[in-house]
């Protein structure tokens, strides 16, 4: 389905998100973002220093804010990708929902929403209708535009009978009438299975962003243990160090940047693809599909030609053409195939 990509300061996605930075403050999903964790535990020990200090209260108190900040725009940047990726599924689900359907039922017919739709059911679909779910042609004949499923761009015939009777839902019947049996299941359906892919796009890490996490968890590691180091120093060299400053310098090494927008990277990578139409099941497949440098398309209609047809007749030796052409007229006359239906005049 073509849908306009939702604002990056769209309200409903900005509002959600907001609440979302502040539920992921919870340890059990922090602990996942090395590099956040320790910043979080730092901010809630700053935090602490305001109320537990004897001086330099302000100092501590504006170190506190730029620590949550931080936190929190980490997580706020995760969740605006996370929330442009549901308003895509959103999106598809209202489309979904909103569709009517025109159901056949006694030789009567009967308006349906097309999620109450079940297999089996028998729709009517004529010029300017979406069709309501996948199913097959079993009586008529139409011109149906599915730019918004295969991407092409010129209509395409479907028919009862023979391999031109499936049609996807969503896509919009231009010219004539047809009757369709649904032949999926409730929630089964191409734009089902699309909505689920949206959805479950952003839980599986990619290899890099592993690597990367590791690399990452290792510098904070290091960088913790010189922070940590510092203290008995200062103490041997009679240099005060406070807890609040250690704190500040600690995150001031660790790449809390990079850390931070780890997640959103990868989500905004399948969401740029899917403004273009491109359905990724995983930000892993989005990476592998940057090393392919060879792609091999199978796709009737967009790089061969869908129309297939007989050109020409071949008789055997001593075989009049006209006979030839007689014997095939016969024989085709049941047939159901492009190829068959070019033959019957």
């Amino acid at each position: 389905m073509t849908h306009q990509a939702p604002s990056l300061f769209d309200r409903h996605i900005i509002v959600p998100a907001v609440g979302e930075s502040f539920k992921k403050l919870d340890p059990r999903l922090m602990i996942k973002n090395p590099v956040i964790f320790v910043t979080l535990v730092g901010a809630v020990l700053t935090t602490a220093g305001i109320f537990t200090a004897t001086a330099d209260r302000s100092f501590i108190a504006q170190l506190a804010v730029w620590l949550w900040f931080t936190v929190l725009f980490a997580n706020f940047a995760e969740a605006v990708a996370e929330g442009r990726g549901k308003a895509q599924a959103d999106s598809l689900r209202k489309a979904r929902k909103d569709t009517v359907a025109r159901l056949l039922k006694n030789g009567r017919e009967e308006k349906i929403p097309a999620p109450s739709l079940q297999k089996g059911d028998l729709v009517v679909c004529e010029a300017g209708d979406v069709i309501p779910a996948d199913g097959e042609v079993v009586e008529g004949i139409a011109t149906v535009d599915e730019a918004a499923i295969t991407g092409e761009s010129a209509p395409v015939i479907r028919e009862s009978g023979g391999d031109r009777s499936a049609v996807t839902g969503g896509t919009r019947v231009i010219s004539d009438r047809v009757v369709i049996r649904v032949t999926m299941e409730k929630g089964h359906g191409f734009l089902d299975r699309m909505i689920s892919m949206v959805e479950g796009a952003k839980r599986q890490k990619t290899p890099n962003e592993i690597a990367l996490t590791i690399l990452l968890s290792a510098l904070t590691l290091i960088f913790l243990l010189v922070c940590l180091t510092l203290k008995p120093f200062g103490i041997y060299s009679a240099t005060e160090f406070s807890v609040p400053v250690l704190i500040a310098l600690l995150v001031c090494l660790i790449p809390t940047t990079i850390g931070g927008l780890l997640s959103a990277i990868g989500i905004s990578g399948i969401d740029r693809l899917i403004r273009r139409n491109v359905m990724a099941t995983s930000g892993r497949a989005v990476e592998a599909a940057g090393d392919v440098d060879v792609l091999l398309l199978d796709k009737t209609g967009t790089i061969t030609l869908g129309n297939r047809m007989a050109s020409a007749f071949l008789p055997a030796p001593g075989v009049k053409p006209e006979r030839l052409a007689d014997a095939a007229q016969l024989a085709s006359l049941a047939d159901e195939t492009p190829e068959g239906r070019s033959i019957a005049v």
